[in-house]
């Protein structure tokens, strides 16, 4: 395995942001009070994260301005 090579970069991806954010509302609704927890139904937050991880994975597919190799040897 190796890393690719914009991986300095890797934080400008759209795919590894959305991950990031699947993992933050996991998080988020693992320590929210209850009575927040009463506003989304729970078994909305899974299908809420699998649609942020598949956002992630067309990102993933797509070019992004500002990750490039360029600037990235060392």
């Amino acid at each position: 395995m190796k890393l690719i090579p914009q991986w300095r970069r890797a934080w400008r991806m759209f795919s590894v942001q959305a991950m990031a954010a699947a993992g933050v509302l996991q998080v988020a609704w693992e320590t929210h009070p209850e009575a927040i927890k009463a506003v989304v139904p729970a078994s909305w937050v899974p299908w809420i994260t699998v649609s942020v991880l598949l956002f992630g994975i067309a990102g993933r597919l797509v070019k992004q301005r500002g990750v490039d190799a360029q600037g990235d040897a060392p």
